[in-house]
């Protein structure tokens, strides 16, 4: 049966258009969520850290009939060599274009650390995870002209991802599609073996959940979390970045830049709103 929405969405979307297509998407596998969103939700990318979450939905698109959405990779300069070794594997299988953005101003690390000094994410893990994921993204949304994007986040998770809806819009107006919401983590895993999809090799050397080289480390005995070994000494830690507020994290990463040496720069929370 045809749904009720628009072809594509118009924008922006109200909270009852919202509540409605979600009402709409629960009730479908996650392939039919992907064929569902090539015609509804505009200008669609996929954004990948190559988790495999990521991959289990690329595969299901290549399956679709469809063309592949093009694929948003974030280089954060920091990545095991594992990670890159399969995103040129994700490449060549699926033929598909990725879009490789880095931080501002950077190709290496020797880059990185000129311009924000050596371990930023020991200093100031706020303003790192903006230089590297927030900042990225949005130049990326910006010079691709992005309105929507297919992520990898369940609900299994944990953390801020708890109470995942298939479909969210954050603050800035992005549409974030989430079409496996609802699996668990023994459905993801069956359907890469399954289905032969290329994954880190370093889940097979004891890795959960597999981020930058000095924030992820193998999980150790008694870890349950799906995503453990990520952040493994920031507590309460379950986020890159990407899905928090960029509007906070922008103003305090420019009093970053701007504050008098030596002094604390109180956290994005505690940021007034400039005025208009």
């Amino acid at each position: 049966m045809a749904d009720q929405f628009s072809t594509p969405l118009e924008l922006p979307l109200s909270e009852e258009s919202l509540v409605a297509i979600n009402a709409h998407l629960s009730q479908l596998s996650p392939q039919d969520i992907l064929i569902w969103a090539l015609t509804h939700l505009p200008a669609l990318y996929q954004t990948t850290a190559f988790g495999l979450t990521g991959l289990v939905a690329l595969d299901m698109l290549s399956k679709s009939g469809h063309p592949i959405p093009k694929l948003i990779f974030l280089d954060t300069l920091y990545h095991f060599a594992e990670t890159y070794e399969l995103v040129q594997e994700v490449r060549e299988r699926y033929a598909v274009d990725i879009k490789v953005y880095k931080p501002e101003g950077c190709k290496t690390i020797g880059d990185f650390e000129k311009k924000h000094g050596e371990e930023l994410w020991q200093k100031d893990e706020d303003i790192y995870d903006f230089a590297v994921k927030v900042e990225p993204a949005q130049r990326a949304y910006q010079e691709l002209g992005v309105h929507s994007v297919i992520t990898g986040r369940r609900r299994s998770q944990g953390g801020d991802r708890a109470s995942l809806q298939p479909l969210e819009v954050d603050e800035t107006g992005l549409l974030k599609l989430n079409p496996l919401f609802a699996w668990s983590f023994a459905q993801v895993d069956a359907y890469i073996r399954e289905n032969n999809v290329p994954r880190n090799k370093l889940l097979d050397q004891g890795y959960r959940s597999v981020g930058d080289w000095h924030s992820t480390q193998p999980s150790r005995e008694g870890d349950t979390g799906e995503r453990a070994g990520r952040w493994a000494d920031k507590d309460g830690k379950t986020e890159c970045g990407l899905h928090k507020n960029f509007s906070e994290m922008k103003l305090r990463a420019k009093l970053e830049e701007q504050r008098i040496p030596g002094e604390e720069v109180t956290t994005a929370s505690e940021v007034a709103t400039p005025p208009a």
